[in-house]
């Protein structure tokens, strides 16, 4: 395996039932604009619709990635040596963790419809960040990643 290979990589991509609500956001622009014709509700129809994917595409194309001895969360790219050992969290852990265990000055990458997430304490000196909280499909095995790539 190349050295600059991921070990890990997975793309957060937005749930099925928020594309069928882009759907029907793009409906209700053609209706919004029927009144005024054929063509303004068909510009209507396909700019909502256009407007609505583009915001869940964005919103759900966010990658957790380690690679090259960096861990990469969105735009945040965090060397291994910065980090403490990873700690896979369940759902229950991992609601706790977002709302009343959260510190303000963590890094959150937070994604409402993943349940569980993985947390990683800064040990820089230097950095005022205590910890990186992730939200994953797969706490273990970015876990198991993140061990690994440090361990080599």
């Amino acid at each position: 395996m190349q050295p600059s290979a991921p070990h890990y990589d997975e793309r957060l991509t937005a749930p099925a039932s928020w594309w069928a609500i882009t759907a029907l956001l793009g409906i209700s622009g053609g209706l919004v604009a029927l009144p005024l014709g054929t063509l303004p509700m068909l510009a209507g129809l396909v700019g909502a619709s256009a407007l609505a994917a583009l915001v869940v595409s964005s919103y759900g194309s966010v990658r957790i990635r380690v690679v090259a001895g960096s861990l990469v969360a969105g735009d945040a790219r965090i060397p291994l040596t910065a980090l403490g050992e990873p700690v896979p969290l369940d759902a229950e852990e991992a609601r706790a963790w977002r709302s009343y265990k959260a510190d303000p000055r963590a890094f959150m990458l937070l994604r409402s419809y993943v349940p569980t997430a993985l947390k990683v304490e800064i040990t820089d000196p230097d950095d005022p960040t205590p910890y990186v909280y992730l939200s994953t499909r797969d706490p273990q095995a970015l876990a198991a990643a993140l061990t690994a790539v440090r361990a080599a």
